[in-house]
């Protein structure tokens, strides 16, 4: 089903959301990687450790074929039994979970005696497994037990299992145990005699085992899977700088929009002005101008602005990972960028690495796993923005915020007056990214309703529209500056 087309977008996205990702085989991993790619840690199954029974030297030497693969495993496994030489010490069980016992398949007359078929009722798996000299694993990969070899070696006995990719990784390819080409019943019955016929083999094996005990118990199992979450939950953000923030406590309140454009964007035409005067009427102490790809405009409300707070920023759109928004910087951050080298970029200036509208599949975001590479680089998220076509994608934002303990920011990404201060927050004064970062952690976002469709027809009315105010933006003087010199030529 994973790799149907129809399933596959769902899945995609599924994987795309995990923190961490764990297979129990390599070949598994190696197998999601190629559908799913992603980094997962290979975590093997444990087992649980059954005592063998103290007994003097059996006669028979026991052999156990537990009935979990398909059919034609059991029947490759009685073909074997058959071609044993008739003076082997030996005894065959085969266990089902299915009660009855009752033979599956057709058992051969020569072997008939030697052979049982039990289910739950004569005891469970673990207690027969500890009581098997040897264990036979035969699927041919239709329906394989991968962790019964695990439960085997539990058990204490030694398994005899098809070159399955599963069955070679549990067995450290042959190391312990013996393996066999899958349908190849001629090695299958000439590994079992080996093993019958030869008590050294088997005891050397089953040291083998023994010393692998510790490596097969669900404990081990726990501790790596504690070590991983482990690693996942060292990237959390620290509590931050908690004495700054007491100080920082006497401070006035001031509301704070984090995410405008000016006519210096390509798709916006308010004037810087008219954007400060907004401003002031919407009772904002700050703002950050995030023009794309452009800081000319943020440059142009702080030298202007008077009684506002403006903090130079740039909206970067990154080669192929989203957008980025670096606060308080002073450089033009050229757009094209691999997602780290936009980010070096806004350290190298001093600034804040502001991540908007993260999870909003509308505009142009980084990936999930895009952003868990670089989550200790981020220093906040937008966790509200009104412009996003479903809340769902705010949300998504808030959990990772909150699951990484990254600092929570919202602002109104308003391309026309009319949006401006949608949403706020409302924060302590600051006085330099230091500041701002440990006021914004104990911020409160508030939000104003608006129509997404309202706001939207203003900013094409005002951007498209003909007779629509002229923008900022350096294109249109490119383009009168060679109309200009075109007239000269003539």
């Amino acid at each position: 089903m994973l790799s149907t087309q129809v399933a596959r977008r769902l899945v995609t996205l599924l994987f795309g959301r995990l923190d961490g990702r764990t297979a129990s085989w390599s070949v598994t991993r190696d197998l999601m990687a190629r559908y799913f790619p992603g980094e997962y840690s290979v975590i093997a199954p444990g087992a649980e450790l059954v005592p063998r029974p103290h007994s003097n030297e059996r006669e028979l030497v026991e052999i156990l074929y537990c009935a979990e693969e398909e059919r034609g495993a059991l029947r490759l496994f009685l073909r074997a039994l058959r071609r044993l030489p008739p003076h082997l010490p030996w005894q065959a069980t085969v266990w089902s979970r299915l009660p009855g016992g009752e033979p599956a398949v057709p058992i051969a007359r020569a072997i008939r005696d030697r052979v049982r078929f039990i289910g739950p009722e004569h005891g469970s798996e673990a207690q027969h497994l500890a009581r098997a000299d040897i264990v036979v694993m035969a699927s041919a990969g239709i329906t394989p037990a991968p962790q019964l070899p695990f439960r085997a070696m539990a058990g204490g006995a030694v398994p005899v299992a098809a070159r399955l990719p599963q069955y070679e990784e549990a067995l450290a390819d042959g190391d312990r145990g013996l393996l066999f080409e899958p349908r190849d019943t001629d090695t299958l019955a000439a590994q079992l005699a080996r093993l019958v016929g030869d008590s050294t083999l088997r005891d050397q094996l089953r040291r083998r085992i023994v010393k692998l005990h510790p490596q097969l118990e669900w404990s081990r199992v726990a501790d790596q899977f504690e070590e991983l979450y482990g690693r996942i939950a060292a990237r959390r953000h620290g509590p931050g700088k908690v004495t700054l923030r007491r100080r920082l406590e006497s401070r006035p309140l001031i509301h704070v929009d984090l995410h405008m454009h000016t006519d210096h964007s390509h798709d916006c035409a308010t004037p810087v002005p008219r954007l400060l005067e907004t401003a002031r009427d919407r009772g904002l102490g700050a703002i950050a101008v995030t023009d794309h790809n452009e800081i000319s405009g943020a440059l142009e409300a702080r030298k202007r602005a008077d009684g506002i707070k403006v903090i130079v920023a740039e909206e970067v759109k990154t080669a192929d990972q989203g957008e980025v928004i670096g606060l308080f910087i002073e450089e033009k951050i050229q757009r094209g960028l691999t997602l780290e080298e936009t980010i070096a970029e806004i350290r190298r200036q001093g600034g804040l690495v502001y991540i908007p509208h993260p999870f909003d599949r509308m505009h142009s975001v980084p990936d999930y796993e895009h952003l868990l590479h670089v989550v200790e680089d981020i220093d906040a998220i937008e966790v509200f923005n009104p412009r996003v076509a479903m809340k769902s994608f705010n949300e998504e934002a808030a959990r990772f915020a909150a699951k990484y303990r990254i600092p929570a920011g919202a602002g109104s990404d308003s391309h026309v007056p009319q949006g401006l201060g949608s949403v706020k927050i409302a924060m302590r004064d600051f006085d330099g990214p230091e500041e701002f970062l440990e006021s914004l952690r104990d911020a409160d976002i508030i939000r104003r309703r608006q129509s997404l469709l309202y706001v939207q027809a203003l900013k094409l009315i005002q951007t498209k529209a003909p007779g629509a105010a002229p923008r900022q933006s350096r294109r249109p003087t490119r383009r009168s500056t060679r109309r200009t010199r075109r007239r000269g030529n003539k």
